[in-house]
């Protein structure tokens, strides 16, 4: 019953986005008119989007990280109302190791957990002959640790944060246990986690597809089963996200031969949940529009300039690549995620991911985003029948010959026969798809034809092994401007 009435509300995301934006605004700035920041910026007399673009400019972390680390010291009323005592511990930003990302409970109930029940709602409405509710969910979750001195406050994985303050309810449908889920040491864990889950109903898992691909590896090493459905025949669903599907797709395939298996992608990040694929037909996510998400938008191609046009989402044109900002019920304010996205649609909003606003190469103008990776190594490990496991790129800005190039480090699951029929595919691809890229490579003019370096078995666990980032929700930069991530990789690469 809970499901059929949501699916009503979802219906609304057709006709009236911007109605339900304008709603999601107003409550947020209500919301916080009387904290310290809703104070600063008049948040009290705010009624329509001109009044809010005005009231403050877009921020970065840096902006935001003294107000956020007085939060973290137990100061109430500052980004939001009362005291935040949870934090998202998020990749690093230039002067910091780690982003401190505050999770407030308004927060976790009117975005994170219902993202997670929307993506069970629009499961249900596309396969309802579904027993995806007779079984369990095989949740991945991170870490966490205590924060500060400050007393039932803790910073970690955004999963364990959901993981800790769920309903108690839940965990009579999901595996492993809670002890097992918040271990730090990801290879004790997805060990207990395998032995936890191979003998329970399994029907759905929910993850980041490179640790569950592990998991699942480990499953079947101690079952000695050679499909996945042999060990849980009631298998049907992955919903899956924190990074792109595309190059672990062929290995799932492998492992799951099932007919009946469904996947579907999640955008859910420590700063909120953002979208969800609810056409297992069409690869972009509709953006989730009346959760506790104000969304703007800035053109990529204005991304570095003094004043970028900042757009509402009524604003966005389908095709191109826009740097999403975002302020939140947790006290994120007109804050750049960091995340480029493109909208394939507006009526609903529907888009894909297409990279980072820092994962990118442009060393010679040729401006590469992972969107352009994925779709290249797709059609290369299609043509060749390689895998990929994981991989990195960065720029050689110049060798011993005065020549310049793209160099990836690439761990194959399943190696081509000919590595340089995959490299010449992958180079034709990417000239294809973008003509930035295309431009520089002309004549090997600015660009000389990529060099693919083959990784070791493991060397990208190992890197993030070594960064104490192993497991939980931590991502291998793909593309790099510069060369610190591929050196430290090369250099464990023996």
């Amino acid at each position: 019953m809970v499901f059929k009435s949501r699916q009503k509300a979802l219906d609304r995301y057709n006709t009236d986005a911007e109605a339900l934006q304008m709603e999601v605004l107003r409550k947020l700035t209500h919301s916080a008119c009387n904290t310290e920041w809703g104070t600063m910026h008049g948040y009290q007399g705010i009624s329509s989007y001109e009044q809010f673009a005005q009231s403050s400019p877009v921020n970065t972390y840096e902006e935001l990280k003294g107000f956020i680390d007085r939060m973290r010291q137990g100061e109430r009323n500052v980004l939001w109302p009362g005291r935040v005592k949870w934090y998202a511990k998020s990749s690093g930003t230039t002067n910091d190791k780690s982003k401190f990302i505050p999770v407030s409970p308004q927060g976790l109930k009117d975005t994170h957990y219902a993202g997670g029940q929307d993506a069970v709602t629009w499961y249900l409405r596309n396969n309802p002959q579904s027993r995806i509710l007779d079984g369990r969910a095989l949740i991945l979750g991170g870490s966490h640790a205590p924060n500060y001195n400050q007393k039932d406050s803790l910073v970690g994985d955004l999963s364990a944060i959901l993981i800790e303050n769920i309903n108690p309810l839940v965990n009579l449908v999901r595996v492993p246990k809670k002890e097992t889920a918040l271990l730090s040491d990801f290879e004790i864990k997805r060990d207990r986690i395998a032995r936890e889950a191979m003998h329970k109903n399994v029907t759905n898992l929910s993850g980041v597809p490179s640790w569950m691909l592990s998991v699942l590896n480990r499953v079947m090493e101690l079952s000695g089963k050679e499909h996945l459905e042999e060990v849980w025949p009631n298998l049907e669903v992955f919903f899956h996200g924190g990074v792109a599907f595309t190059p672990y797709r062929e290995q799932y395939k492998r492992l799951i031969t099932s007919s009946k298996m469904h996947y579907m992608e999640t955008y859910n990040a420590s700063e909120g949940f953002f979208g969800l694929q609810d056409d297992p037909t069409d690869p972009s996510m509709s953006l989730m529009v009346d959760y506790g998400v104000f969304y703007e938008f800035i053109p990529m191609d204005e991304f570095d300039s003094p004043n970028p046009t900042v757009l509402p989402l009524w604003g966005v044109q389908t095709g191109k690549n826009y740097a999403m900002v975002i302020s939140t019920s947790s006290g994120l304010w007109r804050y750049m995620i960091g995340d480029t996205v493109k909208f394939t649609s507006t009526n609903p909003y529907k888009f894909i991911i297409t990279g980072r606003t820092k994962f990118f190469i442009n060393a010679f103008g040729e401006e590469l985003i992972v969107d352009n990776a994925e779709k290249g190594l797709e059609r290369a490990c299609k043509e060749t029948g390689a895998d990929v496991r994981e991989y990195t790129a960065a720029p050689v800005f110049m060798d011993d010959n005065g020549k310049c190039r793209h160099q990836w480090l690439i761990e194959f699951a399943t190696a081509p026969q000919d590595l340089s029929q995959f490299a010449r595919i992958l180079d034709e691809s990417l000239q294809q798809i973008n003509s930035d890229y295309e431009a520089k490579r002309y004549k090997d003019i600015t660009l000389q034809p990529l060099e693919i370096v083959v990784a070791r078995q493991g060397l990208f666990d190992d890197w993030l092994k070594g960064k104490g980032k192993l497991g939980g929700q931590h991502k291998i930069p793909r593309l790099s401007n510069h060369r610190d991530f591929i050196e430290e990789m090369m250099a464990l690469n023996s």
